[in-house]
């Protein structure tokens, strides 16, 4: 059994890669700052797995505190790094922080990394890296163009910084870009909780539809796409956990083929929003209130992923499709709903 960092352990995808990795035996740790979750999430990983992740609360771009916190746990085997900021609407509007939270987390991990003989890394990247694909779907081969947001160059700085430190060093890494995650656990007691306004499009109509919010905004329908909205790969969240276990089992195991192995993770499907929402009124039969609005700066037209060198390589294949994502996604709500008229 090995010991896994996870790093943004109580947030959304990286719970429910907690509780994949607890699911095959490994133990964990968890280090998150609670600033988009709720530190009863280490309950409801329990509730579904039998075991509670040990649990350290700080800021990772805190240098002494990384350090320390490394110092104290040098029996980690490997990590898994979500913590950062993730919206690329709020890094357009304040751009410094994101730099700051998420360039500096990182070097202060791989520091601590270097400092304790950790050599093992999965990276939380983006399929931002590659701005607008000349060519879809995009691969992994295909050209990192200027970032379209400051989060989505924060993506790109850290797969630089990832990629040097492995030059001068021992450490290996997979860098796993992915898609649009949405959906939630099958057992409704994890999903995609944003504390405030949510600046993902499935929580934002989930929450609309049980009334939390008035009306869901749609930006754009001006797209060069079959309906104007934008077109996503969106991929379910347990898919993509699963995925992390792989890639970490991968090098722990010693069965990776480079330092640095690069893995698009996705369907291979585009969706646009509206496509979305048909679906989401279609499997729950709900109606969702929602307008057309202007364009929301930093966004890209279309995306979707090669998937076929993940698949290959990894032995792994996204399983669920978009009218069981939003099902998820409108059971986990009914749960939240349903838990907080209960207090």
């Amino acid at each position: 059994m090995s010991k896994i960092l996870v790093t943004g352990g109580t947030g959304y995808i990286g719970s429910h890669t907690v509780v994949e990795l607890q699911n095959k035996g490994h133990e964990v740790i968890i280090v998150d700052n609670l600033s988009n979750s709720q530190i009863d999430v280490l309950d409801n990983i329990f509730s579904i797995s039998g075991v509670k992740p040990e649990f350290e609360q700080f800021d990772l771009f805190d240098r002494e505190k990384t350090l320390d916190f490394f110092r104290r746990h040098n029996e980690i085997d490997a990590i898994i790094h979500f913590a950062a900021y993730k919206a690329v609407g709020e890094s357009v509007e304040n751009p410094l922080m994101y730099y700051h939270n998420n360039i500096f987390s990182l070097v202060n991990i791989l520091t601590g990394m270097i400092e304790n003989k950790i050599d093992t890394i999965v990276f939380s990247s983006s399929c931002t890296v590659y701005g607008q694909p000349d060519e879809l779907p995009v691969d992994e081969n295909a050209p990192i163009k200027k970032a379209m947001s400051p989060y989505g160059n924060t993506k790109q700085i850290s797969e630089e910084i990832i990629t040097d430190t492995l030059h001068s060093s021992k450490l290996k890494a997979i860098l796993l870009r992915y898609f649009n995650p949405i959906g939630a656990h099958e057992s409704a007691k994890i999903g995609e909780l944003p504390l405030g306004i949510p600046n993902n499009l499935v929580p934002f109509i989930t929450q609309t539809v049980i009334g939390i919010r008035e009306q869901l905004k749609v930006f754009g329908d001006d797209y060069k796409t079959p309906d104007g909205t934008p077109i996503r790969d969106y991929i379910h969240v347990v898919d993509l956990a699963k995925a992390h276990v792989i890639a970490v089992d991968r090098m722990l195991e010693h069965k990776n083929k480079k330092n640095l192995e690069i893995f698009n993770l996705g369907t291979g499907n585009g969706y646009s929003v509206l496509e979305v929402i048909n679906s989401f009124e279609k499997v729950t039969g709900e109606k969702l209130n929602y307008k057309i609005v202007d364009r929301r700066p930093g966004d890209v037209t279309e995306v979707w992923a090669d998937t076929k060198f993940a698949n290959d390589e990894l032995g792994w294949k996204a399983e669920k499709g978009i009218d069981e994502m939003n099902l998820s996604a409108w059971k986990w709500e009914l749960a939240l709903d349903a838990k907080k008229k209960t207090k």
